[in-house]
């Protein structure tokens, strides 16, 4: 028997239950003045000291619409985002889509040069940056090769340097100041113009030629989708919502602070994970809804004074992004006292979110699978040839629905291949069905791997490391990692002659390319295994590179 799975409204967990919102937004800025009406006195976001209601929310959010007009953003423009979790992302970003324009977020982990490159592909004509962190001066990092298209830069909080060579630099506070000429009006007309069907953001994910591609999502969709989200895992009106994921990816934005606005939640921003401030805020704030990946809470689980801290107010926790096993489920749920923990699919190209288990499935269940299709999605496990396979037979997972993206910007052929002209988007992993119409991920066909819950694209870092000039080829794997789930291996061929260590590699390798893509081992090889077509043969290699550089189990 084979399975086409689609989830009818009835499908997920207490459907009978909820009812809709009468009038659903059908854009994110209708969303602000939605919630700003519903609940004007309630805290949107709480930020150190600084606390943001609803009503204020839409307040501050039209002042950033307002001043985007005056510089000159007009309707459709990209306005770039390179900061980590704070109050003034959340702004900008509500600015942007007020003001009409595409929101494009930015990997703060990224080296100067890749984040240049998609300003300049994008086209973004201004960037919000954060001023001093992680140890360096972010705007610095453009030096020499900002794009001629970028003609502002917001610089966010401490550590603003003005610079007279880069007139078109401002702090927040001058920002803000520019919006005193524009009407009211004029952000108005803005948000009216908008559609569903608007572009809302252009998230940039890598692929299998190495090199990012910008995802187009429309407003209504991201929405409706997670709307549906929050109504199963259970996010629900005055919860405090911890977002350590960040706001440059599906999770920390759609899944995060977009699903608490829908459902009339407070937002706390965390700009970095570290076990003793998170556990202390979650005490302190009576925190008590809590995505991340599995990484997250191992940590929590591993720290040494855990019993120390109360977090007893922790209700819902939603993981994902890498393997999980089932005795983690077991353990958030006896030892950190969440009641409701879950797990989801999802991948940019769709929006961040397809399926989703039930809260209340067993822990192999949640553990083991990502649950069924939100409702208004379809999901097929197809082989080769594009036929379904039997239930229980693994194939390459399909996906269609509503949510599905525009299409990659600026790549017709790309967005082509991805898309088929039957509306399925071709994701790339491997996946069987049960006959619940349970999606379970087996393998990934474009070599991806998950570290910590950031995606890595192993022809990106292949494309990367070969810019070393000691390096003749080399080829990136993943490797499993009790802690990280995996990390990445560097299969090496050196040039003839040359010579290079390990250490200098990796030192080589965090100056070139965000932490999370350089490798944690390296794997020095005499060739490579090729089949006919001289293609690398990457299981063989993870293979060996497993039996050669990981301790074999106790």
């Amino acid at each position: 028997m084979t399975q086409n799975y689609q989830a009818p409204d009835s499908a997920l967990p207490d459907a009978s239950a909820w009812v809709p919102p009468a009038n659903l937004p059908a854009t994110l800025p209708a969303l602000i003045r939605q919630a700003a009406a519903d609940f004007p006195e309630r805290a949107a976001v709480i930020d150190g000291a600084v606390t943001i209601s609803y009503a204020d929310l839409l307040v501050r959010s039209q002042a950033v619409a307002a001043s985007l007009i005056a510089l000159g953003v007009a309707a459709g423009d990209r306005v770039a985002v390179w900061a980590p979790n704070m109050h003034e992302w959340i702004l900008a970003a509500c600015g942007i889509h007020a003001a009409g324009a595409v929101l494009v977020p930015l990997n703060t982990r990224m080296k100067g040069a890749e984040a240049a490159d998609i300003l300049e592909r994008s086209g973004a004509r201004l960037m919000f940056c954060i001023g001093d962190f992680l140890g360096q001066y972010y705007p610095a990092l453009l030096d020499g090769q900002r794009p001629a298209t970028l003609q502002h830069v917001v610089v966010l909080r401490e550590g603003f340097k003005a610079d007279p060579a880069l007139s078109g630099d401002m702090g927040w506070s001058d920002f803000l100041g520019q919006g005193r000429v524009t009407a009211p009006a004029q952000v108005r007309t803005r948000e009216q113009a908008l559609t569903a069907d608007s572009t809302a953001d252009l998230m940039f994910t890598s692929g299998t030629t190495g090199r990012p591609k910008g995802v187009m999502s429309a407003h209504g969709p991201t929405i409706r989708a997670f709307s549906a989200w929050g109504r199963v895992v259970g996010l629900r009106p005055g919860d405090r919502y911890l977002i350590v994921n960040p706001f440059f990816h599906a999770f920390g934005y759609k899944a995060g602070w977009v699903a608490a606005f829908i459902q009339g939640a407070t937002v706390y921003p965390e700009q970095v994970f570290d076990a003793d401030a998170v556990l202390a805020r979650i005490a302190h704030d009576r925190i008590s809804f809590l995505p991340g990946p599995p990484t997250l809470f191992l940590t929590m689980l591993a720290h040494p004074r855990l019993k120390d801290f109360d977090i007893s107010s922790l209700r819902v926790a939603v993981t994902g992004s890498a393997n999980v096993p089932p005795v983690l489920i077991t353990r958030m749920r006896d030892e950190l006292g969440i009641a409701n923990v879950t797990t989801a699919y999802g991948l940019t190209e769709c929006g961040g979110c397809a399926t989703i288990c039930d809260p209340g499935d067993s822990a192999e269940t949640v553990a083991g699978t990502c649950g069924r299709a939100i409702p208004g999605t379809e999901v097929r496990c197809v082989d080769a040839q594009g036929m379904s396979v039997p239930t229980g037979q693994p194939g390459e997972v399909l996906l269609r629905g509503y949510h599905v993206m525009q299409g990659y910007f600026g790549d017709e052929a790309a967005t082509r291949e991805a898309i088929d002209a039957e509306g399925w988007l071709h994701t790339g992993d491997v996946g069987v069905l049960d006959e619940r119409g349970y999606l379970r991920i087996t393998d990934r066909l474009k070599d991806m791997f998950i570290m910590g819950g950031f995606n890595c694209y192993p022809a990106e870092i292949e494309r990367l490391l070969a810019d070393h000039p000691a390096i003749a080829q080399v080829a990136v794997v993943g490797l499993p990692d009790a802690r990280m789930g995996e990390v990445g291996c560097a299969c090496v061929v050196l040039r003839a002659g040359a010579e290079l260590s390990a250490e200098a590699l990796v030192a080589w390798a965090r100056e070139h390319m965000a932490n999370y893509k350089v490798p944690r081992h390296v794997l020095w090889c005499d060739n490579f295994p090729l089949n006919a077509s001289n293609k690398v043969l990457k299981r063989e290699l993870v293979a060996l590179a497993a039996a050669r550089l990981l301790k074999p189990a106790a």
